[in-house]
């Protein structure tokens, strides 16, 4: 008689990384700080080559900016989880019973009792790894890896941010007047949709309403962009 083997429910899960979150920030608002500059620009009806150096400048400034806040402020996050990471390996070390008791309050609190929770408990802090990681995640709701690097997360922040920046600007390295400025908000709107589609897509929303979100930023940063160049321009502060 053959072995009758059960068949497994394979599911797969997203798991938030650091990676994709600065790709989707870096990315937004890179596209969205060349989509402003392009449009208000464009809107004051201005030579195309004034737009690629400002939007340029705009956009490598922009990058630079949002690569060093991700950079302090992931670094500094990192310090504040080390810190926590360094007491509980003090209070493992010093106040094992303590510690031990938290571990079967955690479990306690999740229906184990008696034997089993015993069990449980016994087999987490017999391994100091598995027992720390435990209290990180069950007790302080931890997760480094969600943090990342400091140094990486900038020059992914850096690098999305000019993939992004540079679209809204590619259109006027070939044409003159609005339509590489359509172009652009085309270019900028399908491209945010795609962003926030995915992204929702990967949190298990709505990927219309995800796309629909992000590229409706880019909208109104557009329109914004535009109003205010227009303005400028009839009152003689940027001419042609």
């Amino acid at each position: 008689m053959k072995d009758v083997i059960e068949p497994r429910h394979i599911e797969r899960h997203q798991t938030e990384t650091s990676a994709i979150r600065d790709f989707v920030f870096g990315f937004g608002d890179g596209i969205n700080t060349s989509l402003g500059i392009v449009a208000g620009v464009g809107g004051a009806d201005v030579s195309s080559n004034i737009i690629i150096l400002a939007a340029i400048i705009a956009m490598f400034t922009g990058a630079k900016a949002m690569a060093v806040q991700n950079y302090l402020a992931v670094k500094s996050q990192r310090q504040i989880l080390n810190f926590e990471i360094e007491r509980e390996k003090w209070e493992m070390e010093n106040v094992p019973d303590k510690e031990k008791k938290e571990i079967e309050d955690i479990y306690k609190s999740k229906g184990f009792s008696g034997t089993e929770l015993e069990i449980i408990v016994n087999k987490i802090t017999s391994d100091k790894k598995v027992w720390l990681d435990t209290m990180l995640t069950e007790e302080l709701k931890l997760n480094l890896e969600i943090v990342g690097s400091p140094l990486k997360s900038a020059l992914r922040m850096f690098g999305s941010f000019l993939i992004g920046g540079i679209l809204p600007i590619i259109p006027y390295f070939f044409a003159d007047g609005h339509i590489p400025l359509l172009i652009a908000i085309g270019t900028s709107l399908s491209a945010s949709f795609i962003i926030g589609a995915i992204k929702s897509k990967m949190a298990n929303l709505n990927i219309i309403k995800g796309g629909l979100e992000m590229a409706g930023l880019g909208t109104g940063i557009a329109l914004l962009g535009y109003g205010l160049g227009t303005e400028l321009s009839n009152l003689g502060i940027l001419k042609t």
